[in-house]
């Protein structure tokens, strides 16, 4: 969901019940939350950024998805990031990180750093739902991380 030539993808990991029932990535509590995170660093997902997760349907009983569930929907992803030509992605919780990463590590080892994913700066950070249950350990970081996206943008936000 988003704009079709964002500055930003988002990529998280599965759908939740809201947004398999909306067909929309990211439109419950976590997705109003990553909004804020977004608006904070001049990011929009109707003007120019693109939200999408690694597996398109809801795993059962909301679960991670298994590596083969997100081996299977990678394709998808892979052709959305080809077709949309983000300026930088955004992975946020540890299943989408890991898979476009290739790092097997938690998100505290991975996040500070840029990585690259198809020759395109890919930053880490924590998902919006951990920050929602956890602000007291995550909001610092995230906003570290968001911060390090908008200096690399800097010149796009204007």
């Amino acid at each position: 969901m988003g704009k079709s030539s964002p500055l930003v993808l988002v990529v998280g990991e599965a759908p939740g019940a809201e947004e398999d029932a909306e067909g929309l990535p990211f439109v419950g509590a976590a997705g109003k939350y990553l909004d804020k995170w977004l608006g904070a660093i001049g990011l929009d997902r109707n003007t120019n950024t693109y939200i999408t997760n690694v597996v398109k349907c809801r795993p059962p009983q909301n679960r991670d998805p298994l590596p083969e569930e997100s081996a299977c929907c990678l394709p998808f992803l892979v052709r959305q990031i080809d077709l949309l030509k983000p300026k930088a992605i955004l992975t946020v919780g540890r299943i989408s990180s890991q898979l476009l990463t290739g790092q097997a590590l938690g998100i505290g080892q991975m996040r500070g750093r840029i990585y690259r994913y198809r020759d395109i700066p890919l930053f880490v950070t924590y998902h919006p739902s951990a920050v929602l249950r956890n602000q007291a350990e995550y909001r610092s970081p995230v906003w570290e991380d968001l911060k390090r996206l908008k200096e690399y943008l800097k010149d796009d936000l204007r």
